[in-house]
């Protein structure tokens, strides 16, 4: 109760938003292919596929045939598939990563032409604009493990994610421009994840930077060798596991909120953060597991 508390003093949202969020899903029919799902139908092949074991869930992108295109389904069930127990404390932390050699070329073109209509056009952008914000206010950390190209929407979904780990083979675009569809939503998350003149350089040209670059101007966490990229990820993934969930969710959603402030209403924010850190179960026992020179039991 502490963190629903602390985060509702901050005006951060709590985590059970998310869990009216996801029942507000059920109930529109957007469950028709995620991990909660009963199953598609056998001429539908299934657009991602999950699996979760000790704490980690890790969400495939499964369309490599169509460059794991985030078409509005694809969306829709990535939606899902995030959405699923989020208030479950067996859930630490996500991994979306992607079949194939690509990692997620972006909108499904087929979708923006003028015979889906505009209705269409709308909704498409609503649902992937929500699964962006969805990765922001999670309660848990969310990596991308990227393998390959990532361009549009694809680079969005990396810009988005809390941490990204990718290859030393992959590469980052916004070529919208190329076709005459300048990435501005993409560009919400890559302009908040690299400085200004790199983003704009990305946007304006659509040409691809390496991952070396893509780290070195922040839009990465970390660059492996291809056959390392598994192992990193999941290491990261294994330590986000390890430790307090509660601790996790409350810090995770102070950080974003303070970056928006300026300098002393975020020390004024994060030093409340602090106080109600110390509060929760969680804290104390790994302060005085510390202190005794143990392994702290956390609560979960």
């Amino acid at each position: 109760m502490a963190l629903v508390a602390g985060l509702g003093a901050f005006g951060v949202k709590g985590p059970g938003w998310l869990l009216r969020r996801a029942w507000t899903l059920h109930a529109a029919g957007f469950c028709s292919r995620g991990l909660a799902a009963t199953g598609p139908p056998e001429s539908e092949p299934r657009l991602t596929s999950t699996r979760q074991r000790d704490g980690i869930r890790n969400i495939v992108l499964s369309n490599p045939k169509k460059r794991n295109a985030l078409s509005l389904e694809m969306l829709k069930a990535l939606q899902n598939d995030i959405l699923h127990e989020a208030e479950s404390k067996d859930l630490k932390v996500i991994i979306i990563s992607a079949e194939g050699p690509v990692f997620s070329s972006g909108h499904d073109l087929r979708e923006l032409t003028e015979e889906q209509g505009h209705d269409h056009h709308v909704e498409v952008f609503r649902i992937c604009s929500e699964v962006m914000m969805l990765i922001r206010n999670h309660p848990v950390p969310i990596i991308a493990m990227v393998n390959g190209l990532a361009t549009a929407a694809g680079c969005q979904l990396v810009a988005s994610c809390d941490i990204a780990v990718a290859s030393n083979k992959s590469s980052f675009a916004t070529p919208g421009v190329n076709v005459g569809l300048f990435c501005s939503t993409p560009g919400v998350a890559l302009g908040r994840a690299v400085p200004r003149k790199v983003a704009l350089e990305m946007l304006c040209t659509g040409e691809p930077i390496s991952a070396q670059q893509a780290l070195l101007h922040g839009l990465l966490s970390k660059v492996v060798p291809e056959e390392q990229l598994e192992e990193e990820t999941m290491r990261i993934a294994r330590k986000i596991a390890s430790l307090s969930r509660p601790v996790m969710s409350l810090g995770k959603a102070m950080f974003y909120k303070q970056l928006t402030q300026d300098l002393g209403t975020a020390y004024h924010l994060t030093s409340q953060a602090m106080v109600d850190n110390l509060a929760l179960g969680d804290a104390q026992e790994g302060i005085k597991a510390f202190i005794q020179k143990r392994k702290p039991t956390w609560t979960h």
